[in-house]
């Protein structure tokens, strides 16, 4: 896959987390701010945006996606996103072709920067419900197709994001609610589900 390529679906996954504004909204006004939504669509702006502008290779287009929610104004999960994209970069090859392998060191340093910082495990209602599942099937993906790397890593994030319909939450103001919170899936999670979603688009 050629970094134009990866640009093209990060840019598509961006795209599918803008989307879903107003249902992130509507899901995080039940527990949370209702923030959610907007946050979301200005990291997934600064993103896009970054990828879009990004003259280097893989490494410096990730490293500039991640510079670029760094300066951003917003609720918890602008660090926690520049975190992630900080992760994947230091993995990111320098050159401008990134295949399955790569794919998979990216995706899983950052996994482990992103869980060192919040400590969320699965079940704990929060992004890392959409986020683990996904890193993992990427991480034990055998194939040689990037494509069906990525449709694979969607279907697991999207059965996780599910999921949290079935949990207590753990963390952020949503903790507070204890057992109301169950029937409503977490709006972190969501949204990762989209980015993933998204990165399955061609």
């Amino acid at each position: 896959m050629t970094k134009d390529e990866f640009a093209a679906r990060l840019k598509n996954a961006c795209a599918s987390v803008a989307a879903a504004e107003q249902e992130l909204t509507e899901i995080d006004s039940r527990f949370g701010d209702a923030d959610h939504g907007l946050t979301m669509a200005k990291i997934a702006g600064a993103v896009s945006r970054a990828v879009e502008r990004s003259e280097g290779g893989v490494q410096a287009m990730l490293d500039d996606a991640a510079m670029a929610v760094m300066t951003l104004n917003g609720g918890s999960a602008v660090p926690l996103w520049n975190t992630w994209l900080d992760g994947m970069q230091e993995a990111a090859p320098e050159g401008e072709e990134i295949g399955v392998p790569g794919l998979q060191a990216v995706f899983a340093k950052g996994l482990e920067e992103l869980s060192g910082m919040s400590g969320a495990k699965v079940g704990d209602k929060t992004m890392m419900d959409a986020l683990i599942p996904a890193s993992e099937t990427i991480a034990a993906y055998e194939g040689s197709s990037e494509a069906e790397l990525f449709t694979a890593a969607a279907r697991a994030a999207v059965a996780g994001a599910e999921a949290t319909k079935q949990f207590t939450s753990r963390f952020g103001r949503a903790k507070s609610y204890g057992e109301k919170t169950i029937g409503t899936p977490d709006a972190g999670a969501v949204s990762m589900a989209c980015f993933f979603q998204g990165l399955a688009q061609i």
